[in-house]
């Protein structure tokens, strides 16, 4: 669960409609036309690919590096170097409220929802627990509620349509094979929605990259120590293919990927940032069918186009009348 977009219903006006997840970043993506320069290319290939194939990263690691070691290691390192570059380049370190926030954050989504997700993928396969995943903007939209905010008719229609997916994906020979698996993503899944809602309306962390680090460390803190009260161990000497694994997802997906986001919202419009909420299952599907020999069954196929559907009604938005 690299990132996926933390979705505000068009109703509110004073916050923006995408932002990231992992980030509480803030920056307003200005309106382009025409084609679309270099830069911007690559960074979409960053969030679609790198993001996209992180799934299957994180089953690879999972040989050697138990699940709680091998997320809690792998954020609190890239979360060190992140906010080691962000203050050698002059960034405040956070207050000590922003450390507090930090760590519910951090410990919602990275100690829940990357642990769960972890956790679910030693039985499931990394292609149909990133399917699942697709509903985190759905349950956002749910957890909104609290505050008051609603959802507009064509909102509403993707939250029942997101479901109705999910519903259909639980049904599959992947989720009924393992219910302990289907547990852990529905858990990871949910702390990753309250851990973002909670970063938008009431525990905001420091701007911009800092805050992202911070989080990655608290978070990468609390799995750490979930670690060491399940007695996870690490398997020793760790095989090669697993600390490819744990590097990729340290360098590429916490660091390239991340950093490619965060130039997709200040550059590129909202939905085009938002993207690879529809690319990611899709190639982690792939991916993992052709390297992993995972089976994904041609019903299961057709429950993920249902929630990419509900998550695509989601971002739509009506053209404003003149």
């Amino acid at each position: 669960m690299p990132a996926f977009i933390p979705w505000v219903p068009s109703n509110t006006n004073h916050m923006q409609d995408m932002t990231t997840l992992a980030s509480p970043a803030n920056a307003s993506p200005a309106s382009t036309r025409g084609a679309l320069p270099p830069l911007l290319w690559l960074c979409l290939a960053a969030t679609w690919v790198v993001w996209g194939s992180t799934y299957l990263a994180i089953k690879y690691a999972l040989i050697s590096f138990a699940p709680f070691l091998q997320m809690g290691s792998r954020f609190l390192f890239a979360g060190v170097l992140l906010a080691a570059w962000m203050r050698w380049r002059g960034a405040a370190w956070p207050s000590l409220v922003q450390w507090r926030n930090a760590l519910v954050v951090g410990a919602l989504m990275l100690g829940g929802g990357m642990g769960g997700t972890a956790h679910a993928e030693v039985s499931i396969g990394s292609g149909l627990v990133v399917a699942f995943i697709a509903v985190v903007p759905l349950l956002i939209a749910l957890l909104n509620l609290i505050w008051g905010v609603k959802p507009t008719r064509m909102e509403a229609a993707g939250i029942a349509l997101g479901l109705v997916g999910v519903l259909m994906l639980t049904q599959g020979s992947g989720f009924q094979s393992s219910p302990a698996g289907l547990v852990a993503i529905s858990i990871a899944c949910i702390c990753w929605s309250m851990g973002s809602v909670l970063s938008q309306r009431s525990l905001p962390l420091a701007p911009g990259a800092m805050g992202f680090a911070s989080e990655m460390v608290c978070g990468g803190v609390v799995l750490l120590v979930l670690s060491a009260v399940s007695g996870e161990q690490l398997v020793w000497p760790p095989q090669p293919e697993a600390v490819a694994a744990w590097l990729y997802l340290v360098v590429f997906g916490s660091l390239i990927a991340f950093n490619a986001y965060m130039v997709l919202l200040a550059k590129a419009p909202a939905a085009l940032a938002a993207s690879y909420t529809f690319v990611n299952p899709v190639i982690a599907m792939l991916l993992g069918v052709w390297i992993a020999n995972e089976t994904v069954t041609r019903f299961e196929w057709y429950a993920v186009a249902v929630v990419l559907a509900g998550v695509l009604l989601l971002l739509f938005k009506r053209p404003k009348k003149g």
